[in-house]
């Protein structure tokens, strides 16, 4: 399965629109919290299935906080990270992914594109969308039985 990961859109719909066009074709949208409203509509517009979570700037929303996803027998974690404080470190998140046997924990709010491996757990921050950003970011997730990897992309 083919995965767009985007996080921290900030409103800016167009953007998220782009990296979709961009990334085609995909067989859904995770979005990553910051950007709830931009989720919806993509769920709205687009024909593929978008899985979002909030963050701490998703106001009213009814997206979940957190959520352990499966996809080709692999558990995913879906965080926006706020809550672990990921602008300092990644070892709170870390250990809650290695607590529920995650393969993979994806995450936002710090806008720093991050994607590296640890200990075997796939660590993917996409970065963001937003209009101050120096990098504009996002990421394509591949998941198969076998792996699940992600590549990184400038959105400019």
């Amino acid at each position: 399965m083919k995965v767009l990961v985007i996080a921290d859109t900030h409103g800016n719909t167009p953007l998220a629109f782009k990296a979709h066009t961009l990334s085609e074709p995909v067989d859904m949208v995770l979005h990553l919290g910051d950007g709830s409203d931009d989720a919806n509509l993509m769920l709205e517009v687009l024909d593929i299935p978008v899985i979002n979570v909030a963050g701490n700037c998703d106001i009213g929303s009814n997206a979940p906080r957190e959520l352990l996803w499966e996809c080709e027998g692999k558990r995913i974690l879906l965080s926006h990270g706020d809550g672990y404080g990921v602008k300092s470190g990644l070892s709170k998140l870390e250990r809650r992914a290695r607590e529920i046997g995650a393969d993979a924990v994806l995450f936002g709010h710090s806008h720093r594109a991050i994607n590296e491996f640890r200990s075997g757990l796939l660590m993917l921050n996409p970065g963001t969308l937003t209009h101050t950003a120096h990098h504009r970011t996002f990421a394509v997730m591949e998941i198969s039985t076998d792996s699940i990897t992600a590549k990184m992309y400038d959105i400019d």
